[in-house]
């Protein structure tokens, strides 16, 4: 017990001072926990976010667009395998992880459940779903979890390509004809409220947002993001000359931010559940995915055992 209750101490102590925690140091079983939870979502979220954009490459309305498009979705492949590498080094194996997101033990943003009708989606997820994702990612590179902090410093330089790209897209159809201007004002009103609610639900309702704050996993509440992001999207939004659907949205002087409406939280958690309007989709996309892709896992295996049988013999 005393060994114990020096390990705490320790544990404690690095995170009052703002420092990091690192694969080999002793951790609690609820912050291990909770960083897997957290990790494996993410990187979830990574795989499962290149469904919708990678089903408009082949339909990209140009060489430039089809290029920069193929970028990005490969970018966030990429991302997925660096936060399946961080989650790993918490003792949880990569097929582990794969197989809680197949059985639907473990979740993916509700974000990438809604449909991408037009090319104009590509602009407003780039624009609004990559841009929260960053006001909810740089802090996070100052996550207490040394490798999870470290994995997010190239994903959020990555992600803001992403955003600017995005927000170049909705730039160029918003100066164009009037129909594609129109496309862009209606992919912006679909995709603004869900943008919304990729911080999770208010702070009164989010039952690990204040132990992940405590433990330094998370440096700022939902709703303190949320906020941050409204307050950049709206001048943001004036450049575009686009409007956001949101009647109630104005300067408040007195608080220094703006002020938006409310959030239609019953939508969030029916998507949350699994009753979006992709998420059997999605998921029916994926599993299909692995299965195709059992026989290069398998090869891989198979290469990897023989390597190391010539090493031993060697």
């Amino acid at each position: 017990m005393i060994a114990d209750a020096a390990l705490v101490e320790a544990f404690e102590a690095t995170i009052a001072a703002d420092e990091r925690i690192e694969p080999r140091d002793w951790m609690p079983d609820d912050y291990r926990a909770t960083l897997v939870r957290q990790i494996a979502q993410h990187a979830h979220s990574e795989i499962i976010g290149m469904q919708p954009e990678g089903n408009w490459i082949t339909r990209a309305p140009s060489l430039r667009r089809k290029a920069i498009l193929m970028a990005k979705v490969q970018d966030e492949a990429g991302h997925g395998a660096y936060l399946y590498s961080a989650a790993e080094t918490l003792g949880v194996s990569r097929d582990e992880l794969t197989e809680q997101l197949l059985t639907g033990r473990q979740k993916y943003s509700s974000i990438f459940n809604y449909p991408t009708l037009t090319w104009a989606d590509m602009g407003a997820i780039g624009w609004l779903v990559d841009g929260a994702a960053i006001v909810n990612q740089v802090p996070i590179t100052r996550c207490s979890y040394g490798p999870y902090a470290r994995a997010m410093v190239r994903i959020c330089k990555e992600e803001s390509f992403h955003q600017r790209q995005g927000f170049e897209i909705l730039h160029a159809l918003a100066r164009g004809t009037e129909a594609q201007r129109a496309m862009a004002q209606d992919a912006v009103d679909r995709w603004w409220w869900p943008s919304l609610m990729m911080f999770g639900p208010p702070d009164d309702e989010s039952p690990h947002s204040a132990q992940s704050m405590a433990w330094g996993i998370k440096r700022f509440s939902n709703d303190e993001l949320r906020q941050r992001f409204v307050d950049m999207a709206v001048p943001q939004a004036e450049s575009l000359t686009l409007t956001l659907p949101d009647a109630e949205l104005r300067w408040n002087e007195q608080r220094g931010h703006y002020d938006f409406g409310p959030i239609d939280w019953d939508e969030f958690w029916t998507v949350v559940k699994g009753n979006g309007p992709c998420n059997r989709q999605r998921m029916e996309h994926r599993r299909a995915a692995h299965a195709d892709g059992a026989w290069v896992r398998e090869a891989a295996a198979a290469y990897a055992a023989k390597q190391d049988a010539r090493r031993v013999a060697a």
